[in-house]
């Protein structure tokens, strides 16, 4: 399974990137926002240009015409960035044409099998389902992508499924087992990723026994 960071905050795609363990990154309005930036575009160009990978990048628009417009603008930002589009009927209008134009796009706000079916018919490259936001209202979100992974390994669809909404290490665990082809989160579940009490005690003991040897061959 590979990593996307869920960010629009340049200094953690940097650090992220210098690890060596994500592969894209997804964000939206809402984050870049958060970030204080007012030039959505000129911002998604330069994560583009920081990233090898994937970069989606959401539309605004609710009807198709204004999707499709919208997404011809930024794809046209660089050869990377993938087109978010929203799980409705003008959503997938879009997708059909930007898909036959060649443009990636990320069908967002999947929470069903159905709707993620209908986006990979459409033409999508990836289907977003939001795990977090199903468990919030006490649905089984990583039970949503293993249905997924299941129908689309049944009808060998090669539409690839990002588990989105991840919102600590078990949810991007579970993903991986469900059966999930990339996970997108956000960089402090990235971090946590690394953290295992067991780690820090071997480094402590690994430490504490050179520091004895130090003093031994002193």
């Amino acid at each position: 399974m590979r990593f996307f960071l869920d960010t629009a905050n340049l200094e953690e795609i940097r650090s992220a990137i210098s690890m060596g363990v994500i592969s894209g990154v997804t964000t939206n309005p809402t984050l870049v926002a958060r970030e204080g930036v007012r030039d959505f575009h000129s911002h998604v160009k330069k994560i583009a240009q920081m990233v090898d990978g994937p970069v989606s990048a959401e539309v605004i628009s609710l009807e198709a015409e204004g999707m499709v417009a919208e997404a011809r603008e930024l794809a046209a930002l660089r050869e990377n960035v993938v087109i978010k589009i929203p799980m409705t009927q003008e959503g997938m209008r879009a997708v059909k044409v930007l898909s036959s134009e060649g443009i990636r796009t990320n069908v967002t706000l999947v929470f069903s099998p159905q709707q993620a079916l209908l986006a990979a018919a459409a033409g999508a490259s990836y289907v977003s389902p939001f795990v977090g936001r199903l468990d919030d209202i006490g649905e089984d979100g990583i039970g949503l992508v293993r249905d997924v992974a299941e129908v689309f390994s049944i009808h060998n669809i090669e539409t690839e499924i990002i588990a989105a909404s991840l919102r600590h290490s078990k949810h991007v665990f579970d993903s991986a087992v469900a059966g999930a082809h990339i996970a997108t989160v956000p960089y402090k579940v990235l971090a946590d990723l690394f953290k295992h009490p067991l780690t820090d005690q071997g480094i402590q003991r690994f430490l504490k026994d050179w520091q004895e040897l130090s003093k031994d061959n002193g």
